[in-house]
């Protein structure tokens, strides 16, 4: 039986979570993209809150690549606010490769330890 590109990504985000958790001092870092943006946010998984998040809706920057990176580096400057260094990264059953690693990089350029 041939799954969908949705339901295969769905199983990886599942087998992700189960090993990935966050707390209040190493918060799990999410992330998602759809076609036109990239989110993220940082999640206490003890309290089911989330303590920070940005997105690419409000960043202005040319090229999705520099939009991701832009995000990482907002969320890092946020974490640091609430006096977060340390963080679980979650890709979210994305490969991690293009946006998603472009991300990563913004966030630990800001700072983040993951």
């Amino acid at each position: 039986m041939i799954k969908s590109k949705l339901q295969q990504r769905d199983r990886r985000r599942k087998r992700i979570r189960a090993k990935v958790s966050g707390t209040k001092s190493m918060p799990r870092l999410s992330v998602f993209k759809s076609n036109k943006y990239v989110y993220a946010q940082l999640i206490d998984d003890e309290s089911g809150k989330t303590l920070a998040s940005s997105s690419s809706v409000k960043i202005k920057a040319k090229g999705k690549l520099l939009q991701a990176k832009k995000v990482g580096e907002d969320l890092a400057k946020k974490a640091q606010e609430h006096k977060i260094k340390k963080v679980v990264f979650d890709r979210g059953g994305f490969i991690y490769t293009g946006r998603v690693k472009a991300l990563a990089e913004g966030a630990r350029e800001g700072g983040l330890k993951f």
